[in-house]
């Protein structure tokens, strides 16, 4: 090897390493630190974690997941998850960049979940509720035929045993995937809620970021009381694609909590670390003692 080869792999060396060293430090920083879609800030993991996924700089309300969301309304050791036993299946052997099935396996690992929704019974400040909880981080949080089964079933629990019933909702729609399958769980879970209703049962939806599709137009959007979390973008198509059809630019806080709510779409924009007090809050003056 000639003097000119040895420094010129040493130098090719001594790049490779500095690169390792630039992945290696973005790691930890991806580690250690968040940064808000908000404000841009960049904010201390651990610190952003302490205050409930909130940024401390302009309160927006990062994305939690399904447990994380019943850790934090439902009392400590009393959660009993229902229905887990319904597995998601490929009725149509769907296949788009790839199979339908191999998307489910990929949102397993990501998750730890089997679907885009748990439900189950505890309990609120001692206050015995029924529960669905979407997550939006399995297949965003889509539904498909588990989803509308998980959540009718849960509907109808409540309504056997006669407890509210609370839905947490974070979904992009409907699932493609399964197409017109998908779509009829839009009819089942509203008929299910039409039950809860005539049966005087107590039914609230907490609308979380991002509310959107199918979900929207059904279970979602037919609380008795409906509450959103702070931020939160809700609708049914998607801001694009309504500004396309009416050849309009929309305002800059169309879709969101704070704009429903000034239009009447929306009984209650609640903080995240107030989300419990006021669920108890609400259970205790809607049932009977």
């Amino acid at each position: 090897m000639s003097l000119t080869d040895w420094f010129n792999k040493r130098k090719q060396e001594q790049k490779q390493a500095l690169r390792e060293n630039e992945i290696n430090i973005d790691d930890s920083i991806g580690k250690l630190w968040s940064l808000c879609y908000n404000c841009n800030s960049q904010l201390p993991k651990k610190d952003l974690e302490h205050n409930l996924m909130v940024c401390p700089n302009c309160d927006y309300h990062f994305r939690i997941s399904a447990r994380e969301r019943i850790k934090l309304v439902i009392d400590e050791g009393t959660f009993e998850e229902k229905f887990a036993n319904i597995k998601g299946v490929d009725p149509l052997d769907f296949v788009d960049t790839k199979p339908y099935y191999k998307r489910q396996e990929e949102a397993h690992t990501k998750t730890g979940l089997d679907e885009a929704v748990i439900v189950g019974v505890g309990n609120i400040d001692g206050q015995r509720v029924a529960v669905a909880v979407m997550d939006f981080e399995y297949m965003g949080g889509s539904m498909g035929s588990v989803v509308g089964e998980k959540v009718t079933r849960i509907m109808e629990l409540a309504l056997q045993e006669k407890i509210p019933m609370i839905a947490f909702t974070a979904s992009g729609g409907a699932r493609m995937q399964e197409s017109a399958l998908s779509l009829m769980q839009m009819a089942k879970t509203s008929c299910a809620v039409a039950r809860l209703n005539e049966a005087k049962i107590l039914y609230i939806t907490v609308l979380c970021e991002p509310t959107f599709g199918g979900v929207t137009a059904s279970f979602g959007t037919l609380g008795d009381i409906m509450i959103a979390e702070k931020g939160a973008r809700i609708g049914f198509a998607g801001r694009r694609v309504i500004e396309q059809t009416i050849k309009q630019k929309l305002p800059a806080d169309f879709q969101t909590a704070e704009y429903l709510l000034k239009y009447g779409q929306i009984d209650f924009i609640v903080e995240r670390k107030e989300m419990k007090e006021k669920l108890s809050k609400l259970i205790s003056m809607h049932t009977k003692k």
